[in-house]
């Protein structure tokens, strides 16, 4: 019977995954489920018999030391616990999975691919923050995310040229590509920074969050909440994170969470095209990216500022990525 790789990308609410063939080819299955307990038996529930010859995942935050991916053991899953204050709404779900896998296949062999690895490029002073050097040394820096989408994608871009990657979905990022490579990105330490999202504020002055510690009681974990799960478009709109819900809304207050988000999207592609010197080809993906052609339109017009650039809609495949990386280390 033949082997496969099974690929598992867990988010903060669902849990997609895939078979591909061992050797190579497309994806034979493809489904995603909500994350609950028992998700992990649902999954191998539709497998028809097929044999699992080693489980790809999807880990969001692979910290400094992670720059491609890497086969799992004691020592490197340790190494992932300890970045889950730095991904609280991934990081768990997919150290779970990992843990699961070994429960039920203790002898195959798992591999993770990082989000944050595709923005290792980034030149060092893209990844600074203007802190005192002590915490950078410690790996306090810009690490970026969506790195297995921003891999896909770049392979379907020119070998040269400067491009600004739009993943656009509840979490929501931008990437600058100069042939292909990351040179910045918007999120940063954590993927709370940068663009409004579904549930996360994105960019936000500290101050902020200092001053509701200190003068209005809010705690670290109240902190952590507000910034990740009752912000973004949830918030400001006070109905929805789904975008399709607020176009759909004739709620004022709807609009503004839309426009809010139109707007930082167009202030980080003025940054993102000035670390480029330009722009040549602006690319959406991510499910809104993907499916909104109202976002798309809007956010185009609004970069009709920096000139003549092309506009591209390319659906992203993580899995793909994965499945790649896992048959890699498997041959290697």
């Amino acid at each position: 019977m033949d082997e496969s790789i099974l690929v598992l990308n867990a988010g903060s609410s669902t849990l997609k995954f895939a078979l591909f063939p061992k050797e190579s080819g497309e994806a034979t299955l493809r489904e995603s489920i909500p994350m609950a307990d028992g998700a992990l038996d649902s999954v191998f529930s539709r497998f028809d018999g097929r044999r699992v010859a080693a489980v790809g995942h999807r880990v969001v935050h692979g910290g400094r030391k992670h720059a491609s991916a890497t086969r799992l053991n004691d020592a490197t899953i340790a190494e992932l616990e300890a970045l889950v204050p730095l991904a609280p709404l991934h990081q768990p779900h997919s150290l779970a999975e990992i843990r699961a896998v070994r429960a039920m296949l203790p002898n195959v062999p798992q591999i993770a691919c990082f989000d944050t690895a595709f923005h290792r490029t980034m030149p060092e002073v893209a990844q600074c923050f203007g802190l005192p050097r002590r915490f950078t040394e410690e790996g306090i820096i810009r690490y970026g995310f969506h790195g297995l989408s921003y891999q896909f994608i770049a392979a379907k871009l020119p070998p040269t040229g400067r491009a600004i990657v739009a993943h656009l979905g509840n979490g929501a990022s931008l990437c600058a590509m100069k042939d292909r490579r990351s040179v910045a990105t918007t999120m940063s330490f954590t993927p709370a920074d940068g663009l409004l999202m579904g549930t996360r504020c994105g960019a936000l002055d500290p101050g902020v969050l200092l001053y509701l510690m200190n003068h209005r009681g809010l705690s670290a974990a109240d902190a952590e909440r507000l910034v990740n799960r009752e912000s973004g478009l949830l918030g400001v709109s006070g109905l929805s994170s789904d975008m399709r819900t607020l176009l759909e809304s004739s709620d004022p207050r709807a609009a503004e969470a839309v426009d809010l988000f139109i707007y930082r999207i167009g202030r980080e592609i003025g940054s993102l095209a000035a670390a480029l010197g330009g722009l040549d080809t602006l690319v959406f993906t991510g499910g809104i990216g993907e499916r909104s052609a109202t976002i798309r339109d809007r956010v185009t017009a609004g970069a009709a500022w920096l000139g003549s650039f092309e506009t591209r809609t390319i659906p992203t495949d993580e899995e793909r990525v994965i499945a790649d990386a896992t048959r890699e280390i498997l041959a290697g």
